[in-house]
């Protein structure tokens, strides 16, 4: 049993199956099977997830969509129904939305939610807008949020049918946002950022 990060090869390459073994206080991903270690969301952050968590609350309450707040573990892999051993992607995402139960356990998804929402943090910048950014998009997350508490804006990324994302025009405080993935939804991005 691994009951510390140090136990662990920083150089490694790990599957699910081993992420299920880690007994260890900190948060870590798996992206592509390299560890990514995980800080603590500073009250910023927080304040931010809270308040956009509200809308998609609200706008699913009764859904066959269903909207989870980080720690969820979200596999992403080619094959929905893939061997913990051939899993090399567990994200934490900031939100996301599943709207097929089929990719649902008692472990979190398995497979693209249909929208991720990531909250950049100073430290977690590239990662998201590029590391995970590939991930999302290979994967086929049909949209892709990203949050920028510093530039006060949210990003909004959508797949089109060659599999490629387009990034819409930001949206900033006054803009309302929207998607077709869950029509009633409006986020007030003034509303998010409100300190």
């Amino acid at each position: 049993m691994i009951t510390s990060l140090s136990q662990l090869d920083p150089n490694g390459t790990y599957t699910y199956a081993d992420y299920l073994l880690w007994q260890f206080e900190e948060r870590v991903e798996l992206l592509r099977g390299k560890i990514r270690q995980m800080a603590a969301p500073s009250r910023k952050h927080q304040g931010i997830s809270i308040r956009l968590s509200k809308p998609f609350i609200n706008s699913l309450w009764k859904s066959p969509c269903k909207v989870y707040a980080a720690p969820f573990d979200v596999r992403l892999t080619r094959f929905n129904k893939a061997q913990n051993k051939d899993v090399t992607t567990v994200v934490q995402p900031d939100l996301c939305v599943i709207c097929d139960p089929a990719k649902l356990d008692d472990r979190g998804c398995i497979g693209a939610p249909d929208l991720i929402v990531e909250i950049l943090s100073p430290g977690n910048s590239r990662t998201e807008m590029k590391d995970k950014f590939e991930l999302y998009q290979e994967a086929g997350v049909l949209e892709y949020w990203v949050v920028s508490p510093i530039e006060r804006t949210i990003q909004v990324w959508k797949l089109n049918e060659a599999g490629i994302y387009i990034g819409l025009q930001p949206n900033v405080e006054g803009d309302l946002v929207t998607t077709p993935i869950i029509p009633n939804l409006e986020v007030d991005v003034t509303e998010v950022f409100l300190d």
